[in-house]
């Protein structure tokens, strides 16, 4: 059969891995890989297109009339699905997807919006985690400010449990991403240590995007400073910091819970 695969030399094989495993060709080729049936469907869902599906012999039967768009579908065997797959417990399918990147143009809202901006967190993990957190709380877009890696990570995408999909998400500069929340009267509010109010004292009802830095050196100056308010969460044990992914989710609830009791944007602190 020409669509069954049964060797890791196979060259289809060898670019998966390699598009698995290194940004610059996922850049080049405008190409990413997703595993798993609920990540695709949530990728197909969300208007992307896919190239290739890759399905464990034995899985043939799951695929469905939806998934079939694809230009190319091919059957590995499961020594072929060992290696390709990055999760222990895996679903059979594995889908290279078609890249398209949103830029903040594209971004709609409805009134008062809640987004999360993050600069320069390098974890995919850490990053996938925020987004299913966002995708929860019902935010309206991630934005990515100075990424030190690309939101195509497989790594990323598995965390997220495909919320990167179903998010809007968008990669840009720290200017430019600052200037567009200004522009669009969207109230900046920094999370930091330094010159701060506890989070709960701060209102969050108004258009509002929630900015965090990395846990090593926090947000870079320029955030600092074009802030409307800095906001922190309170550490009363001998740590002085959360987990990124943990700050952005207390955060995020935070201002669920005061839209969810609150009459409408009351502008006030």
């Amino acid at each position: 059969m020409e669509n069954y695969l049964s060797s890791t030399q196979n060259p289809r094989i060898k670019k998966l891995l390699a598009l698995q495993q290194k940004s610059a060709l996922r850049r080049e080729m405008g190409l990413f890989v997703v595993e798993g049936k609920r990540e695709i469907r949530q990728c197909i869902d969300a208007g992307y297109e896919i190239d290739t599906l890759y399905v464990r012999a034995r899985e043939s039967e799951a695929i469905t009339p939806e998934d079939m768009s694809a230009e190319n579908i091919f059957f590995v065997s499961p020594h072929v699905y060992e290696r390709i797959a990055y999760r222990e417990s895996t679903e059979g399918v594995i889908a290279v997807v078609r890249t398209r990147n949103m830029t903040l143009d594209e971004l709609s809202f409805k009134d008062n919006p809640l987004l999360i901006v993050l600069e320069r967190v390098e974890k995919p993990g850490n990053l996938g985690a925020i987004m299913r957190s966002a995708d929860a709380a019902g935010a309206d877009a991630v934005i990515v400010c100075d990424p030190l890696t690309d939101l195509h990570n497989p790594n990323l995408i598995r965390a997220s449990l495909g919320a990167v999909f179903s998010v809007p998400c968008v990669a840009c500069t720290s200017e430019e991403c600052i200037r567009f929340l200004k522009e669009n009267h969207i109230r900046i509010l920094t999370a930091q240590l330094q010159d701060s109010r506890l989070y709960y004292d701060t209102d969050m009802t108004c258009a509002t995007a929630i900015v965090m830095g990395t846990e090593s050196t926090g947000l870079t100056t320029s955030w600092r400073e074009a802030a409307d308010a800095h906001i922190r969460i309170p550490m009363n044990g001998k740590l002085d910091s959360l987990n990124v992914s943990v700050s952005a989710a207390v955060l995020l609830y935070e201002a669920v819970r005061q839209r969810l009791t609150s009459t409408g944007c009351s502008r006030s602190s």
